[in-house]
């Protein structure tokens, strides 16, 4: 039997989990394969797609190719095209197609620490990470609001209205996060505020984070943020980012060949991934 070959493209990629993540998830579905990284500078993308990535039967993207790919793919399917964002590719019978795993992967995380989409739902910031959710969050018919910076409020108000003319919805707000009040369903922190090394940090007051049922933080270093940590404190359901990034890799492999994993395997890999995290 012949060995897959896959790997992850960034620029630059030298501390990235993928490999450690997606061997695993190869391992479990017994299958063959290789998984390597390429780091590969912006100028360089289109001479090492026709020379190395096409010899590839897949691979995954990261900062800073997730558009730029785009071109020079066969076709992306309708999340990808919606997102304007590739992060996993597969190569078969000579054709290359795109996914963005994104999504699913935030999904997967919530449904799997029965965080729902629903009510009030709050998302800090409105970068890349917050434009996935938000959109999730809208698809969904959730009550959605950005709680950013006051010097961030403007470019909130432009995402809100992108996803108000794409998601045909009216229901979308922005505020300073200074100024968020209220009961929320679901807050979703999608800034790097509490990531290492500055763990003693959170992006809401300890009276906001007392409103929340449901936490969902995106950052994965630490395992639990000091967010996540006082939400459950307090009650509420909480989970971190780590599910998330192993989630996506799921999604990858099942646009790859299909494979599906026991929920068991995945916590045992979301526990492993983080202490490898920590070696490092």
């Amino acid at each position: 039997m012949s060995i897959k070959r896959f790997a992850v493209i960034g620029h630059p990629i030298g501390h990235t989990m993928s490999p450690f993540i997606h061997k695993r998830l190869f391992e479990l579905a017994g299958i063959s394969a290789e998984y390597g990284v390429l780091d590969i500078a912006p100028e360089a993308l289109k001479s090492d797609y026709n020379s190395v990535l096409k010899e590839l039967d897949g691979y995954n993207i990261t900062i800073p190719h997730k558009q730029s790919i785009i071109p020079l793919i066969d076709e992306i399917d309708s999340k990808a095209k919606l997102y304007g964002s590739v992060n996993t590719v597969l190569n078969r019978d000579g054709k290359a197609k795109g996914f963005t795993t994104d999504p699913d992967g935030f999904l997967k995380a919530l449904e799997y620490a029965r965080i729902p989409l629903s009510g009030r739902v709050v998302i800090l910031g409105c970068g890349g990470a917050a434009r996935t959710m938000a959109y999730e969050a809208a698809l969904a018919g959730a009550k959605l609001e950005f709680a950013v910076r006051e010097q961030s409020v403007e470019k909130a108000e432009k995402l809100a209205r992108e996803i108000k003319t794409a998601v045909k919805t009216d229901d979308i707000k922005c505020v300073d996060v200074k100024n968020l009040s209220g009961d929320i369903k679901t807050l979703i922190n999608a800034t790097p505020v509490g990531m290492s090394p500055n763990t003693e940090y959170q992006p809401v007051t300890d009276s906001q984070l007392e409103k929340c049922e449901n936490v969902f933080d995106a950052i994965y270093n630490p395992l639990e943020t000091r967010l996540i940590s006082k939400a459950k404190a307090n009650g509420s359901r909480a989970e971190g980012g780590m599910s998330m990034l192993v989630w996506q890799a799921v999604v990858s492999h099942r646009h790859w060949d299909g494979s599906t994993y026991d929920v068991k395997d995945i916590e045992k890999l979301c526990a492993d991934a983080y202490e490898e995290l920590k070696k490092r």
